[in-house]
C-alpha cells in the first residue's frame, strides 16, 4: 500500500507475491516495473462478476467506487473492496485528536484502531495519468463505531440535517451534496465539544452543524473526519455550481430556524407545536416510540438475520456456540437473537436429518422419528408463532395428516389474533395493551410471525418441489412463503388426503378468499406469483381443474418475483391435457 505520490485519502496497490486468481490478474497494470491494482478494471470485473454469477439482478451498472442495481424490489449498493489491518501513517494525528478532545471514548477508539479500515476502487478528483491506480481509504466500519457512540439527541440532530438535505438543499437537479457530508459534519462538531447535547437544545444542535456547514461550502473546504488533508470538495464542490449552492444555502440562513419548515417532514412535526399554545413537546426520550413501533424495527433486524448450516456438523457448531454466548452478560435483545438463532437452526437441522439421513431397520426410523419431531416441537416452543408449521410440514410428509390438521388448528388459532406482528403490519393500540408487559422473548413466541422458509438442499413439501427447482435455476434457491398461505395449503392437502371433503373445500375457499381480498397484509404483493401458485396446487389435487388453470393464469400475472414461470407453464399444460383427456371419456 504505497501513498507517497498519491493524494491524501488514497493509495495505490502494488502486488509483491504470485497472482492465483483469474479476476485479479486481469486488473493489473504494469508500472515502473512494479504490479499494480488498476481500482477501474477491478469495478469492471466485480460488475462483470455480479451480471455473471446473479442473473437475477437487474439494471446493473457502476456508481461511484460501488456496482448498483436492484435485486427484486430491492436496491442495492455494494463496493467490492479490500481490507487492511495497516493503518496508514495518516492517521497518526486523528488518533492524537482524538485523545486530546477525549471523543471517542478510549474503549471505542482502541475497538476502532483492533478493526480494519478498506481500499475502495475510486480514484481522486484530482486529475492525473494515475487515477486508474488510486484506491480511496474507507473508514465505513470506525464510522458505525462512531455513530453507535451518538445519543438520542446526537442521533435526532443526525436524522434532521439528513432530512433538510434530502427534502430541502436537494430538491433541485444539482445535488452537489450528499449524506456523507453530513455525517462528517456530526462528527467534527461531536469532537468539538462546543455543543451541548440534550434533548431541549436539538434545534441549536441542528444551527451550529448547518452553519459547519456553510462555511465549508463557502471556504471550497471539506476536510475528511479521518484525514483532514483530504479535502472532499474538491473538483466537486466548485465554480458556478458551489457560487449557486452558498446563495442557496445562505438564504435559508437569513430565514433562521423557519427554513425547517421549507420540509414537508419536518412541517407536520412542527406545525402542531406552532399553532396551539398547549401542544407541549415531553422532555423524556423514551415515551417518543410506542411499544408496536419499537418491537416492528427489532423484528425487521431479527428476521433479516441469516443462519444458513449447510451440514448437520455446521448446526452442531452453531447450538455450541449459543450456548457458550448464552452464559455471557448479553443485552434482552442479544439473548432474543440466540433463541432466534436457535430456532432458525433446529428447524434445519430437523431437516436435513429427514432428507440425509438412512435407516433401515423400523427401530432407526422410530427413533430418528422421535429426535426430529423434539427438535422441531423444541424450535416451535423457541420460534415465532409460524415455527409451529414446521412440525406441520414434518408431519404431513410422514403422512400423519390427523396431526398435521391438530397442529395446523393451533397455528390458526394463534394466527388469528387482532395483536399479530407480521410483515410490518400491526394493530399497534391491541399490541401495545397485549403483550406490552411481557418480555422480549414471550413477545416473539406469541406475537411475532415469520415467513415460511424452503432449504436449498431440500424442500419441506413435494407438491412445491417444481417451483423451488425452477427458482433455483433462476438464482432463488430457498422460497419464501407467506404462513397464513401455508396455513390453508396444508390444511386443503391433509383433509384431502383423509378423504374429508367439506372441510377440504373449506379450507379450499378460505385461500382462495384469501388472495382474492388481501391488500398486502397476509400475502405480500411481491410474492403473489407463488401464492397464486399455491392454490392452483391445491385445485389441481382436489380436481378443480378450470379453478386450477386460472390460478396458474393469475400467476403469470403477478410480479414474477421468484421467476416460476416455467413451472407455470408446465402445470398449465398438464391441466389442459387433463381437461382434453375428461372431454373426450
Amino acid at each position: 500500500m504505497e501513498d507517497s505520490d498519491t493524494p491524501p485519502g488514497f493509495v495505490k496497490l502494488r502486488i509483491l507475491t504470485p497472482v492465483r486468481h483469474i479476476d485479479t490478474m486481469s486488473s493489473l497494470v504494469l508500472l515502473n516495473g512494479g504490479a499494480y491494482l488498476s481500482s477501474l478494471l477491478w469495478r469492471e470485473q466485480s460488475l462483470q462478476y455480479r451480471i455473471k454469477e446473479d442473473p437475477y439482478t437487474e439494471n446493473v451498472r457502476i456508481h461511484g467506487p460501488c456496482r448498483s442495481g436492484f435485486y427484486g424490489f430491492l436496491e442495492f449498493d455494494e463496493a467490492y473492496c479490500l481490507a487492511t489491518i495497516l493503518w496508514p501513517k495518516l492517521l497518526g494525528s486523528w488518533v492524537d485528536r482524538c485523545q486530546r478532545h477525549t471523543w471517542p471514548p478510549v474503549p471505542v477508539l482502541e475497538k476502532i484502531l483492533k478493526n480494519e479500515c478498506h481500499c475502495v476502487p475510486i480514484g481522486s478528483k484530482i486529475e492525473s495519468p494515475y487515477n486508474e491506480l488510486e484506491w480511496r481509504l474507507s473508514f465505513s466500519q470506525a464510522e458505525q463505531q462512531l455513530v453507535c457512540t451518538m445519543n438520542h439527541t446526537q442521533f435526532l440532530c443526525y436524522g434532521l440535517l439528513k432530512i433538510f438535505l434530502k427534502e430541502v438543499i436537494n430538491c433541485g437537479e444539482d445535488k452537489l451534496l450528499c449524506s456523507y457530508y453530513i455525517k462528517t459534519t456530526i462528527f467534527w462538531i461531536m469532537q468539538s465539544g462546543q455543543v451541548r447535547w440534550c434533548s431541549n437544545n436539538l434545534l441549536d444542535c441542528f444551527w451550529m452543524c448547518f452553519k459547519y456547514l456553510i462555511q465549508g461550502v463557502y471556504r471550497g473546504v471539506f476536510p475528511n473526519f479521518f484525514i483532514p488533508q483530504n479535502n472532499m470538495f474538491i473538483n466537486k464542490v466548485i465554480g458556478v455550481a458551489r457560487e449557486s449552492l452558498l446563495q442557496q444555502l445562505n438564504q435559508y440562513y437569513r430565514m433562521g430556524m423557519s427554513c425547517l419548515l421549507l420540509s414537508p417532514t419536518l412541517r407536520s412535526i412542527l406545525e402542531p407545536a406552532l399553532s396551539s399554545p398547549s401542544f407541549v413537546l415531553s422532555p423524556a426520550e423514551g415515551e417518543f416510540i410506542s411499544v408496536a413501533d419499537l418491537d416492528n424495527c427489532g423484528v425487521n433486524e431479527l428476521f433479516q438475520l441469516g443462519f444458513f448450516a449447510r451440514h448437520m456438523l455446521d448446526s452442531y457448531l452453531y447450538l455450541k456456540s449459543i450456548n457458550t454466548l448464552s452464559r455471557l452478560s448479553i443485552s434482552p435483545y442479544q439473548l432474543l437473537t440466540l433463541q432466534y438463532c436457535t430456532a432458525q437452526t433446529l428447524v434445519r437441522l430437523a431437516f436435513m436429518m429427514t432428507n440425509s439421513t438412512s435407516c433401515c431397520t423400523h427401530k432407526m426410523i422410530y427413533n430418528l422419528d422421535t429426535i426430529i419431531c423434539g427438535i422441531l416441537k423444541m424450535a416451535a416452543r423457541l420460534g415465532p408463532v409460524s415455527h409451529l408449521l414446521y412440525l406441520a410440514l414434518y408431519y404431513y410428509r410422514s403422512g400423519r395428516y390427523d396431526k398435521t390438521v391438530h397442529i395446523i388448528f393451533l397455528t390458526k388459532r394463534r394466527l388469528s389474533q387482532d395483536f399479530i406482528m407480521y410483515n410490518e403490519t400491526v394493530e399497534r393500540q391491541r399490541y401495545n395493551e397485549a403483550v406490552s408487559i411481557l418480555s422480549l422473548s414471550r413477545r416473539m413466541k406469541i406475537a411475532w410471525v415469520h415467513a415460511v422458509c424452503s432449504f436449498e438442499s431440500f424442500p419441506l413439501i413435494e407438491e412445491l418441489c417444481l417451483e423451488q427447482n425452477v427458482s433455483k435455476e433462476h438464482g432463488m434457491p430457498n422460497l419464501t412463503l407467506s404462513p397464513f398461505v401455508m396455513v390453508e395449503m396444508l390444511s386443503v392437502l391433509s383433509h384431502y388426503r383423509m378423504g374429508n371433503r367439506s372441510q377440504c373445500l373449506q379450507s379450499l375457499t378460505d385461500l382462495q378468499t384469501l388472495l382474492l381480498y388481501d391488500d398486502g397484509t397476509y400475502a405480500p404483493l411481491h410474492l403473489r406469483d407463488i401464492c397464486w401458485q399455491i392454490l392452483g396446487n391445491c385445485q389441481h389435487v382436489v380436481g378443480d381443474l378450470h379453478g386450477a388453470l386460472r390460478s396458474y393464469e393469475e400467476s403469470l400475472r403477478q410480479y414474477p418475483f421468484y421467476k416460476i414461470k416455467e413451472a407455470t407453464d408446465l402445470r398449465i399444460e398438464c391441466v389442459k391435457q387433463q381437461l382434453q383427456r375428461n372431454v373426450h371419456m
